[in-house]
This record gives structure tokens, sequence and C-alpha cells, in this order.
């Protein structure tokens, strides 16, 4: 399991895992690294750092051979939409003909539905078709498989090519699997950004 802070007016943050301090000090777009967990049933505590005020306490399940993402998202401050965990099973499975997986999730409370366009570098969106369309807040996509190239993905507000979010150059190689998370700027809102999770290779 990994925990990823995708919340944009949430302080840093400490793990608990069954009762036991697992990440501590966690800022708003980091992410740990996978933590090995034996099969089984546990309480996740989300604490601010330091402190015993816990932000939420959320239940989870893990399975032999299994990878999960917990991502904290949404506004922690009392703005709409509320504070959430989103529980995500990863699939860290070898890409298929030496390909690449890329999985896009948004986590950007303060963005609309979104489309996102996977192009080589600055081509033009103009008669182009998104590969993801009208995508809601917590909502993740299934993991796309793409060939090994340079790509640019960019997020438009849903039906529009009103570009939101622009990753510029993303190199990839051989085997290479990436969670493409969309978050709001610190705070909330925009300007929009991504954070680029290394799942595997």
């Amino acid at each position: 399991m990994r925990v990823v802070h995708a919340s944009p007016d949430a302080p840093a943050v400490d793990i608990y895992v069954n009762g036991g301090k697992v990440l501590e000090n966690l800022p708003f777009r980091e992410y740990s690294e996978y933590l090995a967990l034996p099969a089984g049933s546990y309480n996740v505590d989300i604490k601010v750092t330091g402190t015993d005020t816990s932000v939420k306490m959320v239940p989870i399940s893990v399975a032999n051979g299994k990878d999960y993402t917990a991502m904290a998202v949404g506004y922690a401050g009392g703005m709409q939409p509320g504070f959430d965990v989103l529980w995500l099973e990863d699939d860290n499975t070898m890409p298929a003909n030496n390909g690449v997986k890329l999985r896009v999730v948004h986590a950007a409370p303060g963005a609309p539905a979104v489309d996102v366009y996977a192009t080589t570098p600055f081509e033009a969106l103009a008669g182009k078709t998104p590969v993801l369309t009208n995508v809601p807040f917590k909502a993740a996509s299934g993991y796309l498989q793409v060939p090994t190239a340079v790509y640019q993905a960019r997020v438009a507000v849903a039906g529009t090519q009103t570009v939101a979010i622009d990753s510029h150059r993303l190199v990839t190689w051989n085997g290479m699997i990436r969670t493409i998370v969309a978050v709001d700027n610190t705070g909330g809102g925009g300007p929009f950004q991504l954070i680029i999770l290394g799942d595997r290779n």
C-alpha cells in the first residue's frame, strides 16, 4: 500500500496503521513508496502531523500479491467536495509487448469534469479525439496501454479543448507503469497540476 496526499488545503499528515505510525510529515502533492502489509483488515488513521487530531479513519482490506493506493482527496477545511480517501487497486503486472501502462486519476476538487488528450509533444489538439472523456472528480481510469514513445498529456475542461493541465514532455520506456494524478494548487483551485506516480519501472 502507498499513500498519496492530494488534499490541497490539508496540512502535512502522519499515517497510522492499526495504531502504529508508518508515515510522518507527508505534505500535499507528495506520496510514499509501497509499504508491505500482510493480507488482512486494517484501520488507517490520518492525523495532522505531530498531533492526535484525526482527519479520517479508514478501514481497509488487503490481499496477498496485490498493490493498492490510498489517496487523500477533497477539501479538509469545510469546502465542498469534502475530504475523502480514494482507495485504488493497482495493476503492476508488466505491460504486454514491451509497452507502457498509464492510468489517470481526477483528484482536483476545484476542477470540473475533464477530457484527457495524449499526443506527440506540442501537437495541435484541433481535430484530436480525447483518450478519456468527461472524467469526474474522484474517478480513476483503467490502465491505458500505449507504445513506448514521447507523449504530451493535456487535461481540458470536458467538451472543450481549453487546457487546464499540461504534462509537457512525458518520456516513456519499455515496461513503464505510471499513475497521473490531477490536483489543485496549494490551498485549492487553479492553476492545476499533475503528480506522476512511479508505479513500476
